[in-house]
């Protein structure tokens, strides 16, 4: 592994640890030459997940957008961006345990308000006026009572 300070080519692994269920391996690494430390992460290259839409168009998977909903939903509320990181990954998990390559978006929906719900009712309520397009404030109103429940 090429070192990000000196260029050199070869370095030795201090530390490695598993994270995100097994699927990354990080390592700390120390260059052989100017032995400053720095961190790489492995993962294995998997296919890419397919989004498709409610009218039919596939996109790809975008982890960046999934992440940028959720902090729509979460803003000023007292959420931590790991708790949010954690939802976004169990998501992904969740979706690639099932070995497909496609995946509807009403399914990624489904899965981030069952766990936004756990997290933050708030969030939750945001995310699934949105999510669901609320028409009018009975279909609110009526999320509301599920949740007082």
């Amino acid at each position: 592994m090429r070192c990000p300070y000196c260029q050199f080519d070869d370095s030795k692994v201090i530390d490695s640890r598993s994270s995100n269920e097994g699927r990354v391996v990080r390592r700390r690494r120390e260059c052989l030459k100017c032995e400053r430390r720095f961190t790489t992460k492995e993962h294995v290259e998997e296919a890419q997940l397919m989004v498709v839409k409610s009218d039919g168009r596939r996109q790809p998977y975008d982890h960046e957008k999934l992440m940028m909903s959720l902090q729509i939903a979460c803003k000023k509320r007292p959420i931590p961006t790991s708790a949010l990181d954690d939802i976004v990954n169990q998501v992904e998990v969740t979706v690639r345990d099932k070995s497909q390559t496609e995946v509807a978006s009403r399914e990624i929906g489904e899965l981030v308000i069952q766990y936004l719900r756990q997290l933050d009712e708030v969030a939750y309520v945001r995310f699934a006026s949105v999510y669901r397009n609320f028409q009018d404030k009975e279909e609110f109103l009526s999320e509301l009572q599920d949740l007082k429940k």
